[in-house]
């Protein structure tokens, strides 16, 4: 189970914290009615006019393909799979393929994981 912004490792030690008995009992004692604790979906602040589209082509060298939708994600950000108008972003690593050749074709920017790494720090 993926949740969203949260990358592989981050939620396996999530996973492992809430397998163990005395965790488990004190989330239960916490989200009990009496205490008034409750686990809500947050709604993502950006607003979806400001959102860009993501499609991951090829192999990082420096992250999974999980972990960039998710640092996409945790952004505000979306990732499809396939490339059309609407897609801002290309992110082509090694051995990109036909999304590749089709963000060039549309002209759709197309950036390296350097120039991913980049812009991920900016928006």
């Amino acid at each position: 189970m993926l949740l969203e912004g949260i990358g592989p490792e981050l939620m396996e030690s999530i996973e492992k914290f809430t397998h163990e008995p005395h965790n488990r009992e004190v989330i239960e004692r916490l989200t009990d009615a009496r205490h008034g604790i409750s686990f809500r979906k947050e709604k993502n602040l950006r607003q979806a006019k400001d959102a860009k589209t993501f499609v991951l082509t090829g192999t990082l060298a420096g992250m999974s393909r999980d972990e960039a939708q998710a640092a996409i994600e945790s952004k505000g950000h979306k990732v499809t799979g396939s490339v059309s108008k609407k897609t801002d972003y290309v992110v082509a690593g090694e051995d990109a393929g036909s999304k590749l050749d089709k963000a060039r074709e549309l002209g759709v920017a197309v950036l390296d994981e350097k120039q991913f790494t980049d812009l991920l720090k900016r928006i």
